[in-house]
């Protein structure tokens, strides 16, 4: 069985500032599409917060069939990369998908931690996630400094 490499569209690719809704401080947000050898497979969104000196990012992602106007298909998984108790490095929990996301056919079913921890998509999820903590430099860099 040959490994699937992810990768994320640059030409996609988008960002900007806005302002957190808890600590009204800047935070980051970044989103493209993630594609294998075949072409989208998700399309996902990374917001990296300063929290009081902490460097978290929540990521969305959506999985499901893209270009041709369908979502009926699609599922958002949702994760939070930080600080966490007795790990040195940041780590990944599974969160609610899309809690912050405005109710809109392109998120399709979001998934409950319950749910998505259950999904049988829930490997390609967290591949997703490796893809974005290692090729996004924003995200990255806000987690790593590198």
């Amino acid at each position: 069985m040959t490994a699937v490499t992810l990768m994320i569209d640059e030409d996609s690719r988008k960002g900007g500032q806005f302002a957190c809704q808890c600590c009204d401080s800047t935070a980051d947000r970044t989103w493209a599409f993630i594609h294998d050898e075949n072409g989208a497979v998700a399309v996902y969104f990374a917001s990296c917060y300063h929290h009081d000196g902490v460097h978290e990012a929540w990521i969305d992602a959506i999985l499901g069939t893209w270009g041709e106007g369908r979502t009926d298909d699609h599922i958002t998984f949702g994760c939070r990369v930080g600080p966490v108790q007795g790990q040195t490095t940041p780590a990944a929990t599974l969160v609610d998908g899309g809690s912050a996301a405005p109710d809109d056919p392109m998120f399709g079913q979001k998934l409950s931690r319950a749910d998505g921890l259950a999904h049988p998509r829930i490997a390609e999820f967290w591949k997703i996630v490796d893809t974005i903590l290692e090729k996004d430099d924003l995200v990255r860099g806000h987690l790593y400094g590198a």
